[in-house]
């Protein structure tokens, strides 16, 4: 390698480096969750290596053995790892999260962007179903759906992401109400695109920022949604490793001493959803600096 290959290297990397430090200074915020949210994708992503254990082993004559050198965070009363589970949980906290965001957005986002910029009967209609949506009490609505449609990951996901979408079709709509008579629509329009071209290609992206900083803190709803469902009995059942089955499964022995078993996935999962919350708004203050100045 030559000495301006090298020399370009370096430039590339203290440049890359500039720019992670200007962001950590501008958002503080946003740094802490980014970094919690990375741990905790390196832990899902990197499970089979990093865990002692299988997520389902069990050791027979080590139930409920408390936490030590054998079992970092102790036993369940199955016998199996606790600190292998809760790092197996981590899939499945970003298995539901990212697929159900995925979906609010796909539902969500459409909608939105045809509401804002048709208007008039479509956009009452729309708007009246979402009412209807939001009306019900989020975790009631998705412990009816679940227990009528069952009791599996995909109901999870569908259930949670059809229930979102309504939050990100009123922010899109309302970006898209302020936009339409912008002069850069007109443009396109007298220029002769079609309807589809004006909503994806010119309205969406300037439609989306504000979506895109709720993303992060739907996430989190998702998983604290999934191990509510979880725990109350009518989500993912143990013995898979979700962090809300484990909680219900550990509840029953905190009053006998043995406290491990519901802790450390509790500590996961609010670990987890403050992560993503902290990101969220943190994306929020980069996004949007007229809020970070404001002090809202």
């Amino acid at each position: 390698m030559t000495d301006t290959s090298i020399d370009r290297s370096a430039a590339v990397g203290f440049t890359t480096s500039g720019r992670i430090l200007g962001i950590a200074r501008r958002s503080p915020t946003f740094a802490i969750g980014f970094a919690i949210v990375t741990a905790f994708a390196f832990v899902a992503i990197f499970a089979d290596l990093i865990s002692p254990y299988g997520a389902i082993e069990t050791f027979s004559r080590q139930v409920l053995q408390p936490p030590g050198v054998e079992f970092f965070f102790g036993a369940d009363g199955n016998g199996m790892d606790v600190f292998s589970r809760v790092m197996y949980g981590a899939r499945y906290a970003f298995g539901i999260a990212v697929p159900a965001a995925t979906l609010m957005l796909l539902i969500g986002v459409p909608l939105g962007l045809v509401a804002g910029y048709k208007g008039g009967v479509l956009d009452e209609v729309v708007l009246r179903i979402m009412d209807v949506l939001r009306s019900f009490p989020s975790i009631v609505l998705a412990l009816a759906v679940v227990s009528a449609t069952g009791q599996s990951l995909i109901n999870v996901i569908l259930v949670i992401g059809f229930l979102d979408a309504p939050i990100f079709a009123r922010l899109v709509r309302s970006e898209v109400l302020a936009l339409r008579s912008s002069g850069f629509i007109e443009s396109a329009v007298a220029a002769g695109n079609p309807t589809w071209r004006i909503l994806f290609v010119h309205l969406m992206p300037n439609a989306i920022r504000g979506s895109t900083a709720m993303i992060a803190v739907r996430m989190a709803w998702a998983v604290r949604i999934s191990a509510t469902l979880a725990f109350i009995g009518v989500g993912i059942q143990a013995p898979t490793p979700e962090w809300g089955a484990m909680i219900r499964q550990g509840a029953e022995f905190v009053i006998s001493g043995e406290w491990w078993v519901a802790l450390f996935p509790g500590a996961a999962l609010v670990g987890i959803v403050l992560g993503f919350n902290l990101l969220g708004d943190g994306l929020q203050d980069l996004l949007d600096p007229r809020r970070k100045a404001t002090g809202k």
